[in-house]
């Protein structure tokens, strides 16, 4: 799933417009022709896997937990697909959208603690319709830049593809931050002291990451 602006995601709260018949039309009929009328299941898709994100917030807070700081979702922008389609040289057709590209759903979800990100994981992956086609730990396995965050490429329904990236609050800061840089234009200054001090930052969240946790842990045991 790239950061590309184009790519605006959407709180649960605001995903109603995006599901409606209208919203779709467009889709259909605009720039997001790529997709034809499986841009309803798209919707639909998405619209579940946001419900029961939502879903299990709502079972947890129950029980004074809340592991969710946030979780946006979007349909990858029939431009943006249809642009990667060309890039990795596959036809711009519907099917091809669907079974070459695996981020034409995209889910982000943003938590407080690292414990909470693999319990958000294996929660999302316990459903009977999903299967896990991929998986990187970018969290144990930093990025040589720094960056941190769990990718999972899941499969609804045998056909539908999603990329879901689970972070903490502070990799999901450092993430923005990174981006904003590297897609600013005229950069000017010491790029390579940005760099590094980037990278620096990046471990001391983490680092951080990791004392949060310890903390939370022991205080829940006291």
């Amino acid at each position: 799933m790239d950061n590309s602006r184009n790519n605006t995601y959407q709180k649960l709260a605001d995903l109603h417009p995006l599901f409606s018949a209208d919203a779709a039309a467009r889709q259909i009929h605009g720039k997001g022709d790529i997709y034809g009328a499986e841009i309803y299941n798209l919707q639909r898709i998405l619209r579940t896997l946001m419900e029961r994100i939502e879903d299990l917030r709502a079972r947890l807070r129950a029980q004074d937990i809340d592991p969710i700081e946030h979780c946006l979702g979007r349909i990858k922008d029939g431009e943006s697909m249809r642009e990667k389609l060309r890039l990795q040289g596959f036809p711009e057709t519907t099917e091809s959208a669907l079974t070459n590209v695996y981020d034409a759903i995209g889910v982000r979800v943003v938590c407080a603690f690292l414990n909470d990100v693999y319990m958000v994981r294996d929660y999302i992956l316990a459903a009977d319709d999903i299967e896990l086609i991929q998986e990187k730990d970018y969290i144990r396995h930093a990025k040589p830049n720094g960056y941190r965050s769990l990718h999972l490429i899941v499969r609804v329904e045998g056909r539908y593809y999603v990329e879901i990236q689970l972070r903490t609050i502070s990799m999901d800061t450092w993430a923005a931050l990174e981006h904003h840089m590297k897609y600013k234009k005229n950069l000017t200054g010491n790029t390579d002291l940005l760099v590094s001090e980037l990278k620096r930052c990046a471990d001391e969240l983490a680092s951080t990451d990791v004392s949060m946790q310890t903390l939370r842990d022991m205080i829940r045991q006291a």
